[in-house]
């Protein structure tokens, strides 16, 4: 069996296991306040949902239908695994299938060099959303990966 799995999710059947892991890594372990966590933006997002064997969230991800990819949260225990690189390669190419052009994130500045890989390029100076440097990240899509 798979050590994990990766689908897309829908935040009305799905949300219980996105807040499970968005509130452990970013309300518990990077003291994000409630407030700032929810934005709302939720339901009209494409979400992405890793699980373990047993079917335990461990990971997610989401895009907003602009192209914007946020919300990227992988429990401590599944980190450097390979989950966070599966999740962005399924959002990219979600992006690329729904013909996306561009897409764009704001990066904690520790972790650009992960989405560098992924063809991303910090534009700006780096800033402090919610107690914590960011900086914003761009990647320009070429071609339709049907998925």
């Amino acid at each position: 069996m798979a050590e994990y799995t990766l689908r897309l999710a829908s935040w009305q059947e799905d949300s219980w296991a996105l807040k499970r892991v968005r509130e452990a890594v970013f309300i518990h372990e990077q003291g994000i306040s409630v407030e700032l966590e929810w934005d709302g933006l939720d339901p009209g997002c494409i979400h992405v949902l890793a699980s373990d064997a047993m079917l335990h969230p461990i990971a997610t991800a989401r895009m907003l239908s602009d192209g914007t990819i946020g919300r990227m949260a992988v429990l401590k225990e599944w980190r450097r695994r390979g989950v966070g690189s599966a999740l962005m390669e399924r959002l990219l190419g979600e992006a690329r299938y729904r013909q996306i052009p561009q897409v764009t994130l704001n990066a904690q500045a520790y972790v650009t060099d992960f989405y560098r890989k992924f063809s991303f390029e910090a534009t700006g100076e780096a800033f402090i959303d919610a107690g914590i440097p960011h900086v914003k990240m761009v990647a320009k899509l070429k071609g339709r990966l049907d998925n």
